[in-house]
């Protein structure tokens, strides 16, 4: 991992923050990175392993109108993934994931396109990482990483 999960946590008391997690094609690889810490219980609130449309519909607010529009691998879905955590936790601090780990994917939506959002209470960042065709298992835990890192950034910048 690139990020150093003992220190994230410390950012994240140090700005007094709590997060929350929404994860798709990682299926709770970030929470449970997050939790693999002991004493994490006072930064983590909870996670949120949607992988399907209806999962991200139910249990976040995705609107089925942009699944319908844009797919579910896209910074829109990202964006509505992160706010909905947030709204359906007590954090101050949400990540998304959405991607295609593979194998497969599509001319439009190739295989290791993984959309991440970041938000906090004030807003909401989205970005797209074209990880690339490197295996199933890569594309999770590179997607795990850079979650992780995001995360990081967030809580020093507070």
């Amino acid at each position: 991992m690139t990020v150093d999960v003992v220190e994230l946590l410390q950012a994240c008391r140090a700005a007094n923050l709590r997060v929350t997690t929404a994860e798709s094609c990682t299926a709770g690889m970030v929470a449970a990175a997050l939790t693999d810490i002991a004493g994490s219980s006072d930064v983590f609130d909870r996670g949120f392993v949607t992988y399907t449309n209806l999962a991200k519909t139910e249990m976040l607010g995705v609107r089925e109108a942009t699944l319908a529009a844009v797919g579910a691998v896209s910074e829109e879905v990202a964006r509505e993934m992160a706010l909905g955590a947030l709204v359906n936790s007590d954090a101050q601090l949400a990540v998304s994931i959405t991607g295609i780990a593979g194998p497969g994917g599509s001319e439009f939506k190739p295989e290791g396109r993984v959309c991440f959002g970041i938000a906090l209470r004030n807003g909401c960042q989205t970005e797209t990482i074209e990880f690339g065709a490197i295996g199933r298992a890569q594309v999770r835990t590179a997607a795990r990483n850079h979650a992780l890192d995001l995360l990081q950034r967030a809580a020093s910048a507070k």
